[in-house]
């Protein structure tokens, strides 16, 4: 059985979905702003760097609230942070 905290599917996609709207907004405009019989040479080394960067924002972000969910479920014991006074 596998006890690893594990990051919330669903709040995942909802949190990209704002990334994914803008990446693909851009690719629209990349291609749009291409000039007439030039929209591969024009657009595709944008395109990948869109999808690129989408891509590097999902896995940081996925591996983040993988993270927190970590840390979540296990949290720093009082005794790391409980100063012990002396008895005198």
């Amino acid at each position: 059985m596998d006890s690893t905290p594990k990051l919330s599917r669903e709040q995942f996609i909802a949190r990209m979905q704002s990334y994914v709207a803008q990446a693909l907004g851009q690719v629209a405009d990349a291609i749009n702003d291409a000039a007439p019989g030039q929209v591969i040479d024009a657009s595709e080394e944008r395109i990948r760097q869109l999808f690129a960067d989408l891509r590097r924002q999902a896995f940081e972000l996925g591996l983040q609230m993988r993270i927190d969910a970590a840390e979540a479920a296990f949290p720093p014991s009082e005794g790391s942070n409980h100063r012990q006074e002396s008895t005198q």
